[in-house]
């Protein structure tokens, strides 16, 4: 029996989902006795420091975690779990945490992205039972904006390179904790908690990587689900937003199936866009929520879903605000979400007033849950101009020239799906949605929705040019060249497709293998058997 500290925030489903696939039942935490009764104790905390913190106090937790902690019985933190045993961070000033390890939690300061998301390696410092089998070159899937700062470095289990080397693993006696998320980093992270769970413990070995280590660049795999006319849920595809043909919908085959099919491929990251979610509910919307635990419990990548995160009032008069549709998305498997239409309608607000309010989607969900939980989806289509000062709006010098010969264009965002355009463009948009709290953003282009033409490398570029947060690539992938063009051409950290590989025109195990050699990519890893 393993004991799990959900603390009541974040994607816990996925890692009850792991251990119990490693053969483990579990036990949730209800009170400071279930802590204090454990033989092995699992934290896995995700979300914001300060919100942890808060909600462990209020439960009564904090001393009976101190005492198992102190005294000296297997445990394993995950994510926050590793920052809790810190003494403060710097996300939450004035907030203490538990103080078992002397030290910071510090904010990452460097020009590359930040939150760091995606798929990356560790150099080991000491030996661990938990890499018993490991070759060394395996990655791990990190997603942080913050990294523990320990006082003695005694501690420290491994250590990852990005911008500068910062401390991913910590272990003390028999206490273990990873600043990566072991039951979302596919096979080799299963590992790390089957050598974590084995009752006769595992042979201690040493992470061995030379030189520093490498971000992957990330491969997703987009599923747009909605409701055929049947009223069955199915994976379809849209023609520039248009995803009916002869009169149907494309019906691409069965969610839950797909995605286990996708991650099997080495998909780096699965998303669902319920494309109906603007018409329904989605706490009402229970099947879509059925497909995300569904999946969650033979999919070990991390799970994004987009599609009605807003605030609701329902034909009764009850209101439901977009945080809590956010956290029944999380709560069935979820470790993102994707806010799009309501995005733009936030941005406008704020850039009519010139204020925060605090209470918009993003920005109650990124303060609960962590910016890195927050992608904010993109649907723009250029509008050609013939100068760069003809329009308001951020313009770009184009390389393609408009249908009148014009030089410049703008991106107009839309929402509704593509069909409703704004007096907003896409640069503008990213900024904003950056200082309200997202992590990521999602760039689609309507231009090249389904045209196999490959990625606007234009609008990337005038986007990831004007944020400090991680950019997704999206809309036009045709074949393998495209991935490594966007992957040369621009620093977007990751490229999402769907239709190629929904139609069977390239796996994704046939883009990775392209890349091999050429970018930096996660292959996938298969310990040695021990």
């Amino acid at each position: 029996m393993i004991t799990l500290l959900d603390y009541g925030a974040g994607n816990v489903r996925s890692v009850i989902n792991a251990i119990e696939r490693l053969g483990e039942s579990v036990k949730v935490v209800a009170s400071g006795k279930d802590i204090m009764a454990a033989q092995k104790l699992v934290f896995p905390g995700v979300g914001a420091f300060g919100s942890m913190m808060e909600i462990l106090r209020k439960k009564n937790l904090v001393e009976s975690l101190r005492k198992y902690l102190y005294s000296d019985r297997p445990f394993l933190g995950i994510c926050l779990g590793l920052q809790a045993l810190f003494d403060s961070s710097e996300e939450a000033p004035g907030i203490r945490g538990l103080g078992f390890i002397s030290g910071t939690v510090k904010k990452f300061a460097t020009n590359l992205s930040v939150p760091h998301i995606g798929w990356n390696g560790l150099i080991g410092k000491k030996p661990s039972q938990i890499f018993d089998g490991f070759r060394g070159d395996e990655k791990f899937y990190f997603v942080h904006s913050y990294h523990v700062v320990p006082e003695d470095d005694s501690v420290i289990l491994t250590t990852t390179d990005y911008g500068y080397n910062f401390t991913s693993s910590i272990q003390r006696g028999n206490i273990i904790a990873t600043q990566f998320h072991p039951e979302k980093s596919g096979t080799p992270g299963l590992r790390i908690l089957h050598n974590f769970l084995k009752k006769n413990g595992a042979q201690k070995k040493c992470i061995q990587v030379s030189g520093e280590t490498r971000l992957a660049k990330r491969i997703i795999v987009c599923l747009d689900v909605r409701s055929n006319d049947e009223g069955d849920l199915v994976v379809t595809k849209g023609d520039r937003y248009d995803v009916r043909e002869n009169g149907s919908v494309r019906n691409l085959g069965k969610p839950v199936e797909l995605a286990r099919h996708y991650y099997e491929e080495g998909a780096d990251e699965i998303t669902f866009l319920n494309i109906t979610g603007f018409r329904d509910f989605p706490l009402e919307d229970m099947p879509m929520l059925e497909v995300l635990r569904q999946t969650s419990k033979n999919v070990f990548v991390p799970l994004a879903i987009g599609g009605g995160i807003r605030n609701y009032t329902d034909k009764n008069g009850r209101k439901y605000s977009a945080l809590e549709v956010a956290s029944e998305y999380f709560r069935s498997g979820a470790d993102k979400i994707s806010i799009g239409s309501d995005a733009v309608l936030i941005a406008e607000e704020y850039l009519r007033t010139g204020r925060k309010t605090g209470r918009s989607s993003i920005e109650e969900i990124s303060r609960v849950y962590g910016n890195q939980a927050v992608i904010i989806s993109i649907d723009p289509k250029r509008v050609y101009v013939k100068s760069g000062n003809e329009v308001k709006h951020q313009v770009i010098e184009s390389s393609i020239p408009g249908p009148d010969g014009e030089r410049y264009c703008w991106y107009q965002c839309t929402i509704k799906g593509g069909r409703e355009p704004r007096n907003l463009d896409a640069v503008t948009l990213a900024q904003v949605c950056e200082k309200l709290g997202a992590g990521e953003i999602l760039l689609n282009c309507i231009d090249r929705d389904g045209t196999n033409t490959g990625f606007d490398l234009e609008l990337i570029n005038a986007v990831k040019g004007s944020v400090s947060i991680p950019v997704i690539a999206s809309s036009g992938a045709g074949c393998e060249e495209h991935f490594h063009e966007v992957f040369t051409r621009t620093e977007a950290e990751s490229a999402l497709a769907a239709g190629i590989f929904h139609r069977k025109e390239i796996p994704v195990g046939t883009v990775k293998n392209y890349l091999r050699g050429k970018v930096e990519i996660r292959t996938l890893d298969e310990p040695k058997k021990g």
